[in-house]
Formats: C-alpha cells, sequence, structure tokens
C-alpha cells in the first residue's frame, strides 16, 4: 500500500466515524504539482482524543495543539484538529489554541499554496485562499496580511525563501517587502528550525536562487553574516574572471543538483574566509591560509546553525582541503594513495570539480585525480594493511610508543609498491628494527 493510500484510509475511517477529514497542505500543494509529495497530513474536526479512540497505533506528539501521529504499519502520518491559535506573542509559539472550523484552520496556515485540502472521497480540492490560483501563477504569497502571518511564526520568512527557490516560483511583492521589514527578527526562532530550513535551502533544488533570495530579503545578512561579506571581495581576475567570492560562490551553488548537505555546505564555505585573509599584491591579491580559516569558520557557522558534529566535521575538512587536489601531480605515490582513500575523496572532487567550472573553468588537476583512481583501483588506494599490531607482538616487539612509527613506516613502504605481501613486510621490518631492547623474545 503507498504512502497515499495509507493516509486515504486514515481519512475514510475518520470520515467512517462521523468526522470531517482531508488531505492537507504541502501533499496537496504537490500532487496539484504532479510531484511525489515528501508527506502527508490529515486535518480533521475530530478531537486527539477522538483520533486515539479511532486508531489503535498512535503517538501523541503535540496533544495540546492538536496534534497527534497516527501510525500505519510503522509509517507515520500526522493528524490535526482543525485549530484556531490565539496570539503570539514570542514570534515562535500561540499562547493558546482551540478548537476551530475548517475555514479557521485553513486562515492560521502560513501561505495559500499550502493551505489548501482534498477530499479523497469526493475527489474535491478545497480552496479557500486562491492558493489554485498562485500555483499557476507560481508565486509564493502569505494568507492575510504577511506582517501578521511573519509576526505569529519568524520562521516562515525564511520558509517563503525555501519554498520559492525549491519549486522555481517567486515570492509576492507584499510577502516580500514584509520579509524585508521583519528580517532581523527572524532570531526570536530556535536556531535548529532555521538551520533546517536553509539546509533544505541548499539540497532541495535553487540552491543559488535561494540565496539570492536570503540576500534580497535581508535574511542572509541576519542568519548568514560571513556568507554576506563576500560580496564585493574581488579577486584576481585571470584565476577568477566570473568575479568576486559571492558570484563565484554563487556559481558553485548553480552546479548543486540533488546534493549531499555536507556538498551543499561545503561549496556554500569553501571561500568564506577569504574576506578576512584577503591581501593586495601588487596587481593582484592573495588569501593566504583561506582553507584552514575557513574550516574554523564553516564549524563555528554549522554549530550556529545546530547542525549535527558529524556534518560539521566533514563541512570543514572539505574546507581545508579544497584546494589539495592542485598539489596531486607532485605527489609521491604513497602521498598521492592516501590523499586519494580518504573518506569522502568523491566529495572533495566534486566540491573540486564544481570549484573550476566556476572559476577558470580548468578541470586538469580534477581529471588527474581521476585518472589516478580509475588506474590504482580500491585495493591499491585503500589496501588492507600488511601488519598490524598484534603482527610486531607475534613478531617479538613490545607494545609501546614506536609501534605507531614502525606501522606507519611499514604502510609508507606498502603504498610506494614497495612492499607487496606480508611476507616481505615481516622481513622489512627485522632488518630495520633489529635492536634488542625493542625485543621481548625470538620469534
Amino acid at each position: 500500500m503507498s504512502q497515499e493510500d495509507k493516509a486515504i484510509q486514515i481519512v475514510k475511517r475518520l470520515r467512517e466515524a462521523g468526522h470531517e477529514a482531508y488531505l492537507a497542505g504541502g501533499c496537496v500543494r504537490d500532487r496539484l504539482l504532479g510531484r511525489p509529495p515528501k508527506d502527508y497530513d490529515i486535518a480533521t474536526d475530530a478531537t486527539p482524543r477522538d483520533t486515539q479512540g479511532i486508531f489503535p497505533d498512535t503517538v501523541d506528539v503535540g496533544s495540546q495543539f492538536g496534534s497527534i501521529v497516527v501510525l500505519v504499519d510503522g509509517d507515520p502520518f500526522e493528524v490535526t484538529t482543525f485549530r484556531l491559535d490565539g496570539p503570539y506573542s514570542d514570534g515562535r509559539h500561540p499562547v493558546h489554541v482551540r478548537h476551530g472550523t475548517l475555514e479557521d484552520d485553513v486562515r492560521r496556515r502560513d501561505f495559500t499554496i499550502n493551505a489548501m485540502m482534498y477530499d479523497p472521497v469526493d475527489d474535491r480540492v478545497i480552496d479557500l485562499v486562491k492558493g489554485r490560483e498562485d500555483l499557476r501563477r507560481q508565486l509564493v504569497r502569505a494568507i492575510g496580511d504577511p506582517h501578521e502571518r511573519f509576526a505569529e511564526d519568524r520562521l516562515r520568512m525564511v520558509r517563503a525563501v525555501r519554498l520559492a527557490c525549491g519549486l522555481g516560483f517567486a515570492i509576492d511583492g507584499p510577502t516580500l517587502r514584509a520579509v524585508r521589514s521583519q528580517a532581523a527578527a527572524v532570531t526570536q526562532v530556535a536556531w535548529e528550525r532555521i538551520g533546517a530550513e536553509i539546509t533544505r535551502t541548499l539540497t532541495e533544488g535553487g540552491a543559488r536562487r535561494g540565496v539570492e533570495l536570503l540576500d534580497e530579503t535581508g535574511l542572509l545578512e541576519v542568519i548568514l553574516p560571513e556568507v554576506a561579506a563576500m560580496k564585493g571581495c574581488e579577486q584576481t581576475p585571470d584565476y577568477h574572471p566570473e568575479g568576486d567570492v559571492y558570484v563565484h560562490t554563487l556559481l558553485l551553488l548553480q552546479h548543486l543538483d540533488g546534493p549531499t548537505e555536507t556538498l551543499a555546505y561545503g561549496c556554500l564555505l569553501h571561500d568564506v574566509a577569504k574576506p578576512p585573509c584577503r591581501q593586495p599584491a601588487g596587481e593582484r591579491v592573495t588569501f593566504h591560509g583561506h582553507p584552514e580559516l575557513g574550516a574554523e569558520m564553516a564549524v563555528e557557522i554549522l554549530r550556529r546553525l545546530k547542525r549535527s558534529r558529524a556534518v560539521a566535521e566533514r563541512v570543514a575538512w572539505l574546507v581545508r582541503y579544497h584546494l589539495r587536489y592542485a598539489q596531486a601531480p607532485n605527489m609521491r605515490l604513497s602521498t598521492l594513495k592516501r590523499f586519494l582513500g580518504e573518506e569522502g575523496i568523491d566529495e572533495l572532487l566534486e566540491l573540486c570539480r564544481i570549484d573550476a567550472l566556476s572559476s577558470n573553468g580548468d578541470l586538469g588537476y580534477y581529471d588527474f585525480c581521476q585518472r589516478k583512481l580509475a588506474e590504482l583501483g580500491e585495493e591499491e588506494v585503500r589496501p588492507e594493511p600488511l601488519l598490524r599490531g598484534r603482527d610486531l607482538i607475534r613478531l617479538g616487539y613490545a607494545p609501546g610508543p614506536s609501534f605507531s612509527a614502525m606501522l606507519g613506516a611499514v604502510e609508507e613502504a606498502q603504498l610506494e609498491g614497495e612492499l607487496r605481501t606480508r611476507e616481505q613486510a615481516v622481513a622489512w621490518v627485522r632488518e630495520r628494527y633489529p635492536d634488542e631492547d625493542e625485543r621481548k623474545h625470538e620469534p
């Protein structure tokens, strides 16, 4: 049974129990656009207690706000009671909510294209706010007074940007002006919520347009001032004929197509330290140390956005080493293999490819790395160690600090192609580390 079939099954069971119930919000929008919905929400006049009484498998995720998750074969569907929100005091949460009508529920929502309901029993769309017209016009428009909608929940300003770039829509004029007037207040929202919206903006399509809209609305300066600082940071034209660091970064984002979170942030932040590192050098400019400082800045930015530690560490690695591939042709074989064997190398090389395409277009170093990966293969780039610590103990060496140096030396010789078998490695170690003080007994 498909997700949609399960959602419709929930609607029908609520209807059979005497309640109003409809598919609601984003799934209706996506169905009308011919896009597969990411999830299905149901709106109903049933109270949370009613819903829990009808369905045997539920989770209370916010019954005080009317929301219950119904599980169907383990799949979650949010079922929310029609509600009317009370006043908002903090730009995030209503002081109270009460049960309302279908019309109350529609008019409390954020944007017209997210406020339509679908009745799967009678196969009809319920549209009280001209959402279908805005779909045809490809417009993101707040319901009612946009200033009131954004005062209720400041995150809606960032969501307007994410919807517009993800759908390829424009933002309605009054809605856009309302965002500009309230952009500074977005930090009233929890940074986890802001970070989630920014991540979706970068990964769900239209990342370049998303950053441009963040800038146009004034949100970029508040949420990502380090990215805003790239504007006007000029670069040497022979390496970067495309323009300043901000323009260069936008070009990278334009190349993204369904990227991972880490690649998206790597592209956004790879040159984030160029503004503070910029130094004039005659007719040229230099940015010495920007990969290293950029890695530190990336960690701080991603901490602010409350992204995971694993994401921050990977992005920092991408930023720190995004120029290292240019050294590949001059690396020792062992160094090249270690570089190409790094976890995440595919992502790093993709960043390097996009970076080159967004500047002078020279893919020579990228092509070199790809050729070497193909020539060497997985077994040579990431070989199984010929010796481990337990092998040295069997050979009679006492565990200690010297183990690391010995194993490192064996690995270096293996990667250089000097050692290919365990037997060769054993003989090599015995020859180079014969000191009896490091041995407990003869093998």
